[in-house]
């Protein structure tokens, strides 16, 4: 027979160090968040080898007094953690980033740790070590400026060598540490950040105040082009507000690293979030795409728990529906505002690929010579030349026609993609504008302006079902049942029938008409997944989406295809008519701007 027996404070201590320091840029979390905690208005941070040698935080808080110094090396001390008026501590209403009181013993237990500090405005600083457990006495310490605390970390995971193992190299623990500091620093930009890592300044950002302070410290960490190419997001319902930026769909990175998330202000990596963003642009992008967003969600403290990771860095809601709601919405919304708007890379790219390359260039005669010959096919086509084929023009009734413009004596200056002035190797339209040119990829262009028809009519008048004739039976789990007949309307709405069959089995009876032949097995398995993780039924929609998208391709315009200068300006006016028409189903551009200022700078005008 097994004896219990209690473990000795040294191995609870230990215990509890695994939960909450799982790696060098865990402990800086930590000790960042306890000097945002005491008001600090400038944190800097120091880490030597990966963070694994050195790690010291500084900052110009409250500071403590010589007693809250003994006190915080305590296990579950803090300051941080309210009381309702019963007395009892109140872990519903949060509003610092720590409150456990975990952090600074478990790093003493497997760590030599050292704490300095000096109580704002007082004129006595203390000192205080912690190697493996292990309390030294507070000591007397040199005052050092107006207030703060200085701990610095050596030895980390000495006192556990076996940790050590499980460690990245030097260089991953270095860039972990970097990520975490830029996503404290995204939550406040009121607070400056400095970060050095092995000798080498890695982040200096200054406080910002002001209503733009949020846009200029995301602008200073996910750098200018981000904030050129990303749309405000403020949208609030029952409480609950989004707020940030979000990239256009043509700005877009391989991962899901450069998405921020925040929740009152703590940053989190929580799945509803992350999926949520993912059902936003799942109609833009690729699978393996991925757009760059900063999204702070602001609600009553009441309806998130806080408590439910040991490292702070999941959330749960009460609602965790209306929150994924509100941020499909609210980006969607914000895509839909930014109507044809491309994002400005895409010219800055272009404008570098397009840098003069071997001077052999044709002699002045010959090009001469070439002004005056008839353009043929594969060259260019004037707007003013009709197609060599006869097809049906694909000018929507709303939209007006180049002669039209004609008439009206419309001005380029006021269409926001120009007039069209040629096509060149019957693919490309070259638009006018106002203060420099357009050049637009016909087939990608006139793709998504088919996409989003066929999408509005399925919205009017629904997915068109299939019957099977004999039903399909699907075996899962209880959960599993429970989630996927839980969302039986909302498939319903995209064509699929569902209805339970037993207790573990679903029963499929019919199914979207486009999707023709469909692994329903593998389907309602994916469905299954994706509401366990997202919250919600992406493989449907992508499913879907992906026909919609490829029967979009086949019945666009295609490259190769003459057109007309009706036909042209025709595409243009319903290009700035359509929403998301600025890049194709795949996050792709579907027309590149580039300023006049800009090509007379390549050729040596400015």
């Amino acid at each position: 027979m097994s004896v219990i027996r209690r473990l000795s404070p040294e191995t609870v201590n230990r215990i509890a160090a695994g939960e909450v320091v799982e790696r060098p840029a865990s402990v800086v979390k930590e000790l960042t968040e306890n000097a945002l905690d005491a008001q600090a208005q400038h944190v800097e941070i120091l880490a030597e080898k990966g963070g694994l040698a050195r790690l010291t935080v500084t900052d110009d808080g409250t500071g403590m007094d010589a007693e809250t110094l003994a006190m915080s090396v305590e296990r579950h001390a803090t300051s941080k953690l309210p009381q309702g008026a019963d007395g009892e501590d109140d872990l519903l209403n949060i509003s610092t980033m720590g409150f456990r009181g975990e952090a600074l013993p478990s790093i003493g237990s497997i760590a030599r740790l050292a704490i300095t500090t000096q109580a704002h405005g007082g004129t006595e600083a203390f000192t205080l070590s912690v190697e493996g457990g292990q309390s030294s006495g507070i000591k007397p310490a040199p005052a050092f400026g107006l207030g703060g605390t200085r701990i610095d970390v050596r030895d980390l995971f000495y006192a556990t060598p076996a940790r050590l193992k499980f460690m990245k190299s030097e260089r991953a623990e270095s860039n972990a540490i970097a990520d975490t500091v830029r996503r404290l620093a995204l939550s406040r930009p009121d607070v400056g950040f400095t970060l050095t890592l092995d000798g080498r300044s890695r982040l200096s950002l200054r406080p910002e105040t002001g209503a733009e302070a949020r846009r200029k410290r995301l602008s200073a960490i996910l750098g200018q082009d981000f904030g050129e190419n990303a749309l405000e997001i403020d949208q609030e319902r029952e409480g609950v507000r989004i707020t940030g930026l979000a990239s256009l769909p043509t700005f877009n990175r391989g991962s899901a690293m450069h998405q921020y998330l925040f929740v009152n202000g703590r940053p989190v990596r929580d799945k509803l979030l992350g999926g949520a963003v993912r059902g936003a642009y799942q109609d833009f992008l690729a699978r393996d795409r991925h757009p760059v967003v900063a999204l702070f969600v602001d609600l009553p403290s009441g309806l998130v728990d806080v408590n439910v990771h040991p490292a702070k860095a999941e959330v749960r809601f009460r609602d965790p529906g209306l929150v994924r709601g509100l941020i499909v919405g609210s980006l969607r919304h914000a895509l839909a505002g930014a109507g044809h708007r491309a994002s400005t890379t895409v010219a800055g790219f272009a404008l570098g690929r397009a840098r003069p390359e071997g001077a052999a260039a044709a002699q002045p005669h010959a090009a001469m010579a070439a002004w005056g010959r008839p353009v043929g096919p594969g060259t260019g086509t004037l707007v003013s030349e009709r197609s060599a084929r006869v097809e049906d023009q694909f000018v929507s009734p709303d939209v007006p026609t180049a002669a039209e413009l004609s008439g009206q004596n419309v001005a380029a200056e006021s269409l926001p993609l120009g007039v069209a002035r040629a096509q060149v190797h019957e693919t490309y339209v070259i638009a006018q504008t106002g203060d420099g040119m357009v050049i637009v990829d016909q087939h990608a262009a006139h793709e998504r302006l088919v996409y989003e028809r066929m999408k509005k009519m399925m919205a009017e008048t629904g997915v068109t079902r299939q019957s099977l004739l004999v039903p399909e039976i699907v075996d899962l789990d209880t959960a599993e049942c429970e989630r996927v007949l839980g969302r039986a309307d909302e498939l319903a709405e995209l064509g699929l029938v569902i209805e339970g069959f037993g207790e573990n089995s679903i029963a499929v009876r019919e199914v979207p008409a486009l999707l023709g032949k469909l692994n329903v097995q593998g389907l309602i398995r994916d469905l299954a997944d994706e509401l366990a993780e997202f919250d919600a039924a992406l493989s449907l929609k992508e499913k879907l989406e992906e026909v919609v998208g490829t029967m979009a391709c086949h019945g666009s315009v295609r490259s190769g295809r003459r057109l007309t200068g009706e036909e042209m300006n025709a595409l243009l006016r319903e290009m700035e008519a359509t929403p998301h028409s600025g890049q194709c189903n795949h996050g792709r551009p579907t027309y590149v701007e580039l300023k006049l200022a800009d090509i007379e700078r390549l050729f040596g005008r400015r």
